[in-house]
C-alpha cells in the first residue's frame, strides 16, 4: 500500500467512526467526539513537533495545556474590581519584587567574583524572598477574602475569548523558554523527569493560588465564542428553521453550538497543520531531523543543537498551549484538578506513537482515533461484558467482571499500543 493510499484509508476510517457514532448513537455525541478530536489532534501536532522533528522527550504536556487553560481566565473573564482594590496592586508589586530578585541573582552569578559568587546569590535570594512574601502575602490574602464563595480572585481583562487562544500559546511558549534554558542541556531521560516535575509545579500553583484562578474552587461560566443554547431557543427565527429541519429547538441549538465549535477548531487545526507541513519540508525541518538522527554529526557541521532544540521546544509547547485554551473554552470552565498526566501526557503520547511519529498527518489521525476509542471503549466494554455475564448466575465472579469494565480504557490503550508497535512500529501513517 502506497503512503498516499494509506493516509486516505486512515482518515477514511476516522470519518466512518465519527459518522457511525452519529447514525448509531446521536449526532450530539458525534460532534462532541469530533470537537475533542480536533483539540487532541492539535496537541498531537505540538508533541510531534518536539519528538518527531527533534527527538525531544517532553512528558510535561499537561503543564503547557494547563497554562493555555489559565489564559482563558486571564483574558476573557471580567476584572473583579473589589479584589483589585483590596490587594491587586500589592500582588503585582510582590511579583515584580520576586522577578527582580531572580534577575539580580542571575546578574550576580555572571558578574560577581568567583570567590564569593555563591554567597552573593544566596543573600540576594533570601532577602528577595523575605521582601516578596512581606508584600505579596497580605495582598493575596486580601484578594482571596473578597466574596470567597463566588469570586475571591482578580479576574481577567474582559476581552473576547478567542483572543485567549493565541495568548495561551504565548504563555506556554514563555514557560517553555524558561524551562528549555535550564533543562534542554540534560539527556533525554533526565529531560523527561524535569519536564514532568515542572508540569506538576504548574498544576500545584493553579490549585493553591486562589487569587489567580480560584484554585480548586474552579472558574465557571467562561465566555463563549458561539451563541448560548438558551438564546437560540428564544430566537423565533431559529426555532422556525429548526422546525423546518424536523428538529426540536433544544436539540437544534445543541447541534448548532457544537457545529460552531467544530468549525472554529477545524480552522485552527488546518492552520497549524499547514504551518507544520511547511516547516517539515523547509531547510529548517530537514536540519531538525538531521539533529534528531545524529546530534554529533550535526554539531560537526556547525549547527547549534541546543539553540535549535530550544526553538522547537518552544514552538511545540505553544501549540499545546493553544489547544489547552481551546479545550477550556469548549468546557466552559477551568478545573485544575482535572489536569492529570494520564489524560494530558500519556494519552497524547499514545496518539503520536499510534498515528506515526514524524508525520504530521499521522499525528492528526492518531489524535482522532485514540480519542474516539478513549470515549467509546467503556460503553462498548460495558455492553460486551453485560452480554458475556448475562447467562451467569449472580455471584462474586459476575459482580467482579461487571465492576472491571471501568478499566477497559487502560486495557484497550495498552493493547492498541502493543499491536501498533508489533505490526506497524512506525505508526499507522509512518514518516516518509
Amino acid at each position: 500500500m502506497t503512503q498516499s493510499l494509506r493516509t486516505v484509508s486512515v482518515f477514511g476510517l476516522v470519518a466512518v467512526l465519527i459518522l457511525g457514532t452519529g447514525v448509531l448513537q446521536s449526532w450530539n455525541s458525534a460532534l462532541l467526539i469530533l470537537n475533542m478530536g480536533l483539540v487532541s489532534a492539535i496537541m498531537s501536532l505540538g508533541v510531534n513537533l518536539q519528538w518527531g522533528f527533534a527527538g525531544l522527550f517532553n512528558v510535561g504536556v499537561m503543564g503547557f495545556v494547563a497554562l493555555g487553560g489559565l489564559s482563558v481566565v486571564l483574558v476573557s473573564m471580567p476584572p473583579v474590581g473589589e479584589a483589585w482594590a483590596a490587594g491587586g496592586l500589592r500582588i503585582l508589586a510582590g511579583l515584580a519584587l520576586g522577578a527582580l530578585s531572580v534577575a539580580c541573582a542571575v546578574l550576580a552569578w555572571t558578574r560577581a567574583p568567583r570567590a564569593w559568587r555563591g554567597w552573593a546569590v544566596a543573600a540576594i535570594l533570601v532577602a528577595g524572598f523575605v521582601l516578596y512574601r512581606a508584600v505579596f502575602a497580605p495582598g493575596a490574602a486580601a484578594v482571596e477574602s473578597v466574596n470567597a464563595a463566588t469570586s475571591g480572585y482578580l479576574g481577567g481583562l474582559g476581552l473576547p475569548v478567542v483572543l485567549a487562544w493565541p495568548v495561551g500559546g504565548l504563555l506556554a511558549a514563555g514557560a517553555a523558554w524558561i524551562i528549555g534554558k535550564t533543562a534542554l542541556g540534560l539527556r533525554s531521560d533526565y529531560l523527561a523527569i524535569a519536564t514532568l516535575g515542572i508540569a506538576e509545579i504548574v498544576i500545584a500553583i493553579l490549585k493553591n493560588e486562589d487569587w489567580l484562578a480560584r484554585g480548586v474552587k474552579n472558574v465557571i461560566g467562561l465566555p463563549r465564542p458561539v451563541p448560548n443554547e438558551i438564546d437560540l431557543q428564544r430566537d423565533p427565527g431559529f426555532v422556525e428553521s429548526a422546525a423546518g429541519w424536523g428538529l426540536d429547538p433544544t436539540t437544534a441549538s445543541t447541534l448548532y453550538v457544537k457545529a460552531g465549535y467544530a468549525l472554529l477548531f477545524a480552522a485552527v487545526l488546518i492552520a497549524v497543520l499547514v504551518l507544520a507541513q511547511l516547516a517539515l519540508r523547509s531547510p529548517w525541518g530537514r536540519m531538525m531531523r538531521a539533529i534528531r538522527d545524529n546530534e554529533t554529526a550535526a554539531r560537526a557541521m556547525g549547527k547549534d543543537v541546543t539553540r535549535r532544540h530550544l526553538q522547537v521546544f518552544v514552538l511545540g509547547s505553544a501549540i499545546c498551549g493553544i489547544a489547552g485554551a481551546m479545550m477550556t473554552t469548549l468546557d466552559g470552565q477551568l478545573t485544575p484538578s482535572t489536569y492529570q498526566p494520564l489524560r494530558y501526557t500519556f494519552l497524547i503520547w499514545v496518539m503520536v506513537i499510534v498515528g506515526g511519529s514524524g508525520n504530521n498527518y499521522g499525528a492528526v489521525a492518531g489524535g482522532f482515533i485514540i480519542w474516539f476509542l478513549w470515549v467509546q471503549v467503556e460503553p462498548m466494554g460495558q455492553a460486551l461484558m453485560g452480554l458475556i455475564t448475562a447467562p451467569m448466575s449472580d455471584g462474586w465472579l459476575k459482580a467482579h467482571l461487571l465492576d472491571s469494565v471501568q478499566h477497559m480504557r487502560l486495557l484497550t490503550m495498552g493493547l492498541i499500543l502493543l499491536l501498533v508497535l508489533r505490526f506497524s512500529p512506525r505508526g499507522l501513517i509512518p514518516e516518509r
